[in-house]
Parts: C-alpha cells; sequence; structure tokens
C-alpha cells in the first residue's frame, strides 16, 4: 500500500474532523475512514465526506505505532490506526453528527484547538 501523494493531488486531500486522519478524498470514498466509519458512514458517501472531513488543516504528523508513541498520546491519536494525521483540523461537525457519536460511546473533542464547550 502506497502512502505516496503526487504534488497534483495534494489539493484533494482531506482530514477526518473526529480523528484527524488525512487522506485523498478518493480514499474516503472508496474506503471511508478506518477509525471512525462505524460511525460516521463516509465510505461512498460523498455528503459524509463533504460534513465529515475538512480541507483545511495544519501540519502532519506520520504514525507508525500509535500505542508507544508519545506523539499520539499529545495529540489524543491513541487505538488509531498508523497513518497520517492532521495536528489541527478546522471545521464543525453538523450536530447530528456529533449526536450519532455521542449515542455510539464517541467522545468527540475537536481537532481545531478549541474544547468545544460553549463560552456563557
Amino acid at each position: 500500500m502506497s502512502y505516496y501523494v503526487a504534488p497534483g493531488q495534494q489539493r484533494t486531500l482531506r482530514a477526518c474532523m473526529v480523528c484527524s486522519l488525512v487522506q485523498l478524498h478518493n480514499k474516503f470514498m472508496r474506503e471511508g475512514c478506518p477509525n471512525c466509519d462505524h460511525v460516521l458512514g463516509l465510505r461512498g458517501n460523498n455528503d459524509a465526506i463533504q460534513e465529515c472531513t475538512s480541507q483545511v488543516f495544519e501540519g502532519l504528523i506520520t504514525l507508525r505505532d500509535p500505542v508507544t508513541s508519545w506523539v499520539a498520546r499529545w495529540q489524543r491519536l491513541e487505538g488509531y490506526v498508523p497513518g497520517t494525521y492532521a495536528v489541527k483540523v478546522t471545521g464543525s461537525l453538523p450536530d447530528e453528527v456529533i449526536s450519532s457519536l455521542e449515542d455510539s460511546g464517541v467522545k468527540y473533542i475537536p481537532r481545531d484547538g478549541s474544547t468545544g464547550e460553549e463560552e456563557s
């Protein structure tokens, strides 16, 4: 399996807003997100890909062993598949997706650096 992305394809890279995994739009379409697809249902669903992934992200981390990596702990990536992850993902999930995540037992923490808490 190759992770090489040709320079002409880099503009189609997207980051999952739940786990921050970065892949090509076509790969999300073909395979979904290996960490979140059981909840998000990205595979074959362009609307879900547009709502739950973002083209706006900062920094890249390549994880080979998320179990022992201190960077994985720092970025809250423990238990995820090896791969390339964004440090910060800009965007917000629709409320119904957040509810679906919570119903599935997934605590959603935004990947944009905010806490996800409403300010009073």
